[in-house]
């Protein structure tokens, strides 16, 4: 591939440039592998990025050296990228997040280097609205992704006796995410308490695994319940975006099925995906990440709520599991995990 090159992209002409520039060194994967990446992956991503203020994380010398976030999107930039302004309050100034609204805007973003992207949780001209609830679960070693693929049925179940459907993905680093798609009016003082609490009440229940602080002397062995993602000022990873690591894995969609089956396999390989590979998927399964586009969700109104009190969401539960248990019975969480069933609403509350 020529160092640089001028491509015309939708009528849109750009130049790229430093095209055989190696990027990932260990695995010999170029700046132009990493443009062709997300020219391939454009039609499932852009979707997830549209209208949605992005962050960069720029590797202009590789992933093995340091790189810089921008928000603030650089003065030389084509006239037809879009970008939305946010007030700072840290700044006192408005911010010019980039909107990565098109494959042209993708490919030029890509084309900095910007290895990672991370966007908001809320549509720009929305701020204060997120479209949907995230939970990043973080392995500390030697916990790694199994151990998170255990939390990770535990918070579904707790989704379902709120009749909340979830979706996974891999960050594509260490951990899994969590996404309930919301898709309707609330904010993040409503989206942040409950995201704490469901954190402290899997903290509380299950002592040997999960932790709700960030403090790293607390979180060897153990998985990290990062509910503070939720918040307009933090973004999270977005899905299909390649990572900075020694390799080029990509946070990937991934079914519950394909969840139980490595946790029953104690294999945390089989949740580590790579560029081809996750185009490969896409190719074959579609965007499992679809519904967080479209499926409209309302969080439980809980009382207590607002300090993120885990109480008040286990109050919550025993009213779900008594309501659920007069219309079908729902698996529990502990019982997914060793046998891949769920069990009856009056036990799940025990031990979620």
């Amino acid at each position: 591939m020529a160092a640089d090159q001028i491509v015309e992209i939708e009528g849109r002409q750009l130049k790229l440039t430093n095209l055989d520039k190696v990027l990932y060194p260990a695995a010999g994967f170029t700046k132009g592998q990493i443009i062709d990446y997300y020219a391939r992956i454009a039609p499932v991503l852009v979707p997830h990025l549209k209208n949605k203020p992005l962050t960069l994380k720029r590797y202009p010398n590789g992933v093995d050296e340091l790189p810089f976030f921008e928000k603030n999107a650089t003065q030389h930039r084509p006239e037809w990228v879009k970008t939305v302004p946010i007030w700072s309050e840290g700044n006192k100034r408005n911010v010019n997040y980039i909107l990565c609204n098109d494959l042209p805007t993708l490919v030029w973003v890509a084309n900095l280097a910007a290895i990672e992207l991370h966007p908001s949780l809320s549509f720009g001209q929305d701020i204060t609205s997120p479209r949907s609830l995230v939970f990043d679960l973080d392995p500390g070693p030697p916990a790694n992704i199994v151990q998170c693929c255990q939390v990770a049925v535990w918070l579904r179940t707790i989704f379902e006796h709120f009749k909340l459907e979830s979706f996974p993905k891999t960050s594509g680093s260490k951990g899994l995410q969590i996404y309930v798609p919301l898709n309707t009016k609330t904010s993040y003082d409503e989206t942040k308490p409950l995201a704490h609490a469901l954190a402290r009440l899997l903290e509380n229940e299950h002592r040997e695994l999960v932790v709700s602080d960030m403090k790293k002397a607390i979180r060897t062995n153990k998985v990290f319940v990062d509910w503070s993602q939720n918040d307009e000022h933090k973004t999270t990873v977005s899905v299909y975006a390649l990572r900075a690591r020694e390799r080029p894995t990509v946070s990937t969609p991934v079914t519950w099925d394909e969840v139980e089956h490595a946790l029953k396999k104690k294999d945390p390989k089989l949740l580590v995906f790579e560029s081809k590979q996750t185009l490969e998927r896409v190719e074959k399964m579609g965007d499992l990440f679809a519904p967080l586009l479209s499926l409209k969700q309302k969080l439980p109104k809980l009382p207590g709520i607002g300090q993120g009190e885990a109480e008040a969401v286990a109050s919550g539960l025993d009213m779900a599991a008594q309501a659920q248990s007069r219309e079908r019975p729902v698996r529990t969480a502990k019982k997914a995990a060793s046998a891949g069933k769920r069990p009856s609403p009056k036990k799940a509350r025990k031990r979620i």
